[in-house]
C-alpha cells in the first residue's frame, strides 16, 4: 500500500467516525432563512409597538398576546423550515434523519430551551419584561452550546455569540429588543451562510 492510498484509507475513516459521532446534516440555508424570519417578525413587532401610543407592554394586552403570536410564526416556521431542509439534505447524502445521534441532538437542545422558556413565562406573569430579550439569547446561547457536541462544531460558536449577546443585553436592558434583532437576526444570517457555502455547497 503506498503512502498515498493509507492516506486516504485514514481519512475515510476520520470521516465515518465523524458520520457516526455527529450529526452533520443541519442546513446552512434553514439558518439563513431562520434569520429572515426573525427580522420580518421583529419589524412587525416593533411596528406594533410604535403604533401602540404606549412605550411599554401589558401581559394582557392584545399588542402583547400579537408580539406573542408573532414569536410562535417565526419558531414555528423557523423549526419548520429548519425540518424540511435539513431532511432533504439527509436524503441527499444518503444519511438517516432519525436515529439516537439526533435524539441526543434534540434532547441537549430541547432542555436548556424549555427550561429557559419556563422561567422567561414566570417573570414574564410577575410583570417583570426588562431581561426577556437577554434571557432568550442567553438560554438559546446554551441550548446551542449544548447540542454542539453532536453536530457540527461551528455551531458552538453561535451559541458563544448569542450568550455574549445576552449579557451585554442584560446590562442595557433598554436596548434588549436590538440585541434580539442583532442575536436571532442578523447572526443567523451569517452563520447560516458560513455553514452554507462551508458545507452545503460541497
Amino acid at each position: 500500500m503506498s503512502q498515498e492510498d493509507y492516506l486516504r484509507d485514514i481519512s475515510e475513516i476520520k470521516t465515518l467516525m465523524n458520520k457516526s459521532s455527529r450529526f452533520i446534516s443541519l442546513s446552512g440555508l434553514s439558518g439563513i432563512l431562520a434569520g429572515i424570519y426573525a427580522l420580518i417578525g421583529a419589524a412587525f413587532a416593533y411596528w406594533l409597538v410604535s403604533n401602540s401610543g404606549r412605550e411599554y407592554l401589558i401581559l394582557d394586552g392584545t399588542v402583547f398576546r400579537l408580539i406573542i403570536l408573532d414569536l410562535i410564526i417565526i419558531t414555528l416556521l423557523s423549526i419548520g423550515t429548519a425540518i424540511f431542509l435539513t431532511t432533504k439534505k439527509a436524503k441527499k447524502n444518503n444519511e438517516k434523519i432519525w436515529d439516537s445521534l439526533t435524539k441526543r441532538l434534540l434532547t441537549s437542545f430541547i432542555v436548556p430551551l424549555l427550561a429557559g422558556g419556563i422561567y422567561i413565562i414566570i417573570i414574564l406573569s410577575n410583570q417583570k419584561y426588562g431581561q426577556t430579550g437577554a434571557l432568550m439569547l442567553l438560554f438559546y446561547g446554551l441550548a446551542l452550546l449544548n447540542a454542539s457536541k453532536y453536530t457540527l462544531g461551528d455551531i458552538k460558536y453561535l451559541g458563544y455569540t448569542q450568550i455574549v449577546l445576552g449579557l451585554i443585553s442584560a446590562l442595557y436592558p433598554g436596548y434588549g429588543f436590538w440585541f434580539w434583532v442583532i442575536g436571532f437576526g442578523f447572526m443567523h444570517i451569517i452563520y447560516g451562510a458560513i455553514m452554507y457555502f462551508k458545507y452545503d455547497k460541497k
